[in-house]
């Protein structure tokens, strides 16, 4: 399994953690998401998924991904 850190800005609140670990979580082979609006992080546990996928999830939620 494969630890993925993803900086996201524009999450202010719980309901926005909510929001993308619900969304992240529909992926095939995600196992656990941790969203934390407060450190401005997504921390993914996943298998066989391309980071990619995960940002375009993220982005689709209105939220940006940076590097």
């Amino acid at each position: 399994m494969k630890e993925i850190i993803l900086k996201v800005e524009g999450m202010s609140c719980g309901g926005c953690e909510n929001r993308v670990q619900n969304a992240v979580k529909t992926i095939e082979g995600v196992e656990e998401v941790v969203a934390d609006h407060v450190n401005c992080t997504v921390t993914v546990k996943a298998n066989n998924v391309d980071e990619a996928v995960i940002k375009e999830k993220i982005e689709d939620l209105g939220y940006d991904v940076v590097e």
